[in-house]
């Protein structure tokens, strides 16, 4: 192709997308050997990049045991604070670097129930802390777009799996930004469902009230594709909500033609040279018939304050349960990051301290809350980056404590008010390969305007690197 940061390849089915991979089976194109020979060869060309921590050796067994169903047996990357039973789940901490579960968090066995197959565990921030994949124990992950780059995180290893075509989609989860952000910084789809649509059960917890797990895909397409199988009301977690799962692929195609958007953070002043590079993508919604308007919002800035209690007050419970007795190994082998984590979170929800930090955090959250009820009775969709910036350079984490909550800043303000957000490829940099994304933000249980917005306009732009010219 004349194009050469574009992935797909027609005789690489590793390049395919889910949707592709499907119909091709469906068609006898294809076969579930060849498919999974080129993703197994993809894998062994790009261990560099450090995205499995562990794979599973009977992959091909059980594709062709779920071949009917609707994933069809294609392999899925699961990002590794994911329970899956006879397989590690490490969370990338020495703390659990032997731990196999007895069973399979909710949505790996919903993922399995659909016809997916989990290919391997992929690497993490430690216990999900961070946006880089750097405070991994087992090393960093590479951006497979410009490997002297990050791929983001805390969902780096699933970003970076579906980016370097070692999977056909993968599995993420998302407190505030770590599935969009990565998806933004690697050039692919992600997708962070409403809070409590789909599963926290078999997760490792890092902030209770924010944690969303979701898709990582190619396209916005296959990210539904996978929200569809992995979504839905679950006994173990009392958060999640009975409501029906919507069938997100029949509404791809209906367009953006009479919604009204509203662009977020315009006057963000160090916005404004990532700004210059995506304000003609703005133009494209109005292309396609909808009204696009810059918008004045709650700065995004207090909203690093306020996640940044909330996380580590949450985090400081939900570590708590590691002791070392039942499962896991002792404390002591908590990295950095976890322990500066653990310690902030037990000093704000301390006694006399509580009411000043924590309380008021809380506080603040629900005049976000409030702020995006008001947009939404004005606007149907809200759009902006997804990332200040573009990646950044290996190290770039080093005696940055606050790297992460700095680097989600657009993302904190959706995430601890629990709206879904999708990311969507906007501009590549052609000198270094790298991304900027789009994110699209939409009413609470209202994925379907999201994605509706999301395909519109993936399929009206060049930046999609899997999007098949005709």
């Amino acid at each position: 192709m004349a194009d050469t940061h574009k992935n797909y390849h027609p005789d690489l089915p590793n390049t395919w997308t889910l949707a592709r991979a499907r119909q091709a089976l469906a068609n006898k194109e294809v076969t579930l050997e060849e498919i999974y020979t080129a993703v197994d060869k993809a894998v062994a060309q790009t261990n560099n990049l450090n995205i499995y921590l562990a794979r599973d050796t009977k992959t091909l067994t059980k594709a062709h045991q779920r071949a009917e169903l609707p994933l069809s047996g294609l392999p899925i990357a699961v990002k590794d604070n994911f329970c899956t039973k006879d397989l590690t789940t490490t969370a990338s901490s020495n703390v659990l670097r032997e731990f196999i579960p007895p069973f399979d968090s909710t949505v790996v066995s919903k993922l399995e129930q659909g016809g997916g197959v989990i290919l391997g565990k992929t690497n993490l921030d430690a216990w999900a802390h961070g946006s880089s994949t750097e405070t991994s124990d087992f090393g960093r992950t590479l951006n497979p777009r410009s490997p002297d780059y990050l791929p983001g995180g805390s969902s780096g290893g699933s970003t970076a799996a579906v980016a370097a075509d070692t999977c056909i989609a993968a599995i993420g989860s998302e407190t505030a930004g770590s599935i969009r952000q990565p998806a933004a910084w690697c050039g692919v789809v992600g997708l962070k469902p409403t809070y409590g649509r789909c599963s926290r059960f078999g997760v490792a917890a890092m902030a209770s009230s924010t944690d969303s797990p979701g898709p990582i895909a190619k396209t916005v397409e296959d990210a539904c594709l996978v929200f569809e199988q992995i979504a839905g009301h679950d006994p173990y977690d009392s958060t999640t909500a009975n409501q029906p799962v919507p069938k997100l692929t029949e509404q791809l195609n209906k367009g953006v033609k009479g919604l009204k958007i509203g662009w977020l953070y315009s006057d963000i002043q160090e916005l404004s040279a990532s700004h210059k590079l995506i304000e003609k993508e703005l133009a494209v919604f109005e292309s396609l018939g909808a009204r696009v308007e810059p918008i004045k919002a709650l700065d995004p800035h207090y909203a690093v304050s306020v996640y940044t209690i909330v996380q580590r007050t949450e985090v400081s419970s939900n570590l708590g349960r590691y002791s070392g007795i039942r499962y896991g190994s002792e404390r002591s082998n908590f990295g950095n990051e976890a322990k500066r984590r653990v310690m902030l979170g037990t000093f704000t929800s301390a006694k006399g301290y509580a009411d000043k930090y924590y309380l008021t955090a809380q506080k603040v959250r629900t005049l976000f809350r409030q702020d995006f009820d008001q947009l939404f009775a004005k606007y149907d969709l809200l759009i902006g980056l997804t990332s200040p910036g573009f990646a950044k350079k290996i190290g770039a984490t080093e005696g940055q404590a606050m790297f992460g909550e700095l680097e989600d800043m657009l993302l904190e303000p959706s995430s601890i008010t629990g709206l879904p957000g999708l990311n969507v490829p906007c501009y590549r940099d052609p000198l270094t390969n790298l991304y900027l994304g789009l994110n699209i933000i939409a009413p609470m249980w209202r994925e379907d305007l999201m994605v509706r917005a999301g395909h519109a306009y993936e399929q009206a732009t060049e930046w999609n690197s899997w999007r098949i010219d005709k």
